[in-house]
């Protein structure tokens, strides 16, 4: 089962990814990357980790992510072949504010 939860899991990301950058049509979005997703395992519900190039876009990027669910999620389930589609649920992803700021600490560790 974990195999298809790894493959849903896949194909959300790469179809919401393809949504976002070609047919959500919102200047305020800016520059989003889909770095994961994480699929229940009944596949009810995904969890949509997003990142943002720059810090100033976060806030209104995460609002036009979130008013811009319904349209998502039926695009989502144009490209999905299974018999439900999945609940989006958006998270903003920090790995890249936590990895920055440990490599930060190290630098200075070693100096």
């Amino acid at each position: 089962m974990a195999n298809t939860e790894e493959r849903i899991a896949g194909i959300t990301r790469k179809s919401i990814s393809e949504i976002i950058t070609m047919e959500l049509k919102n200047p305020h979005l800016g520059f989003v990357t889909i770095p994961e997703v994480k699929v229940s395992k009944d596949i009810s519900y995904a969890k949509v980790y997003v990142s943002f190039f720059y810090e100033e876009q976060i806030e209104e990027g995460m609002e036009v992510v979130e008013k811009s669910k319904g349209f998502i999620r039926s695009g989502l389930a144009k490209r999905l072949d299974t018999r439900r589609c999945p609940e989006l649920i958006f998270v903003l992803d920090e790995s890249f504010k936590r990895e920055a700021r440990i490599t930060e600490l190290l630098n200075k560790g070693k100096k």
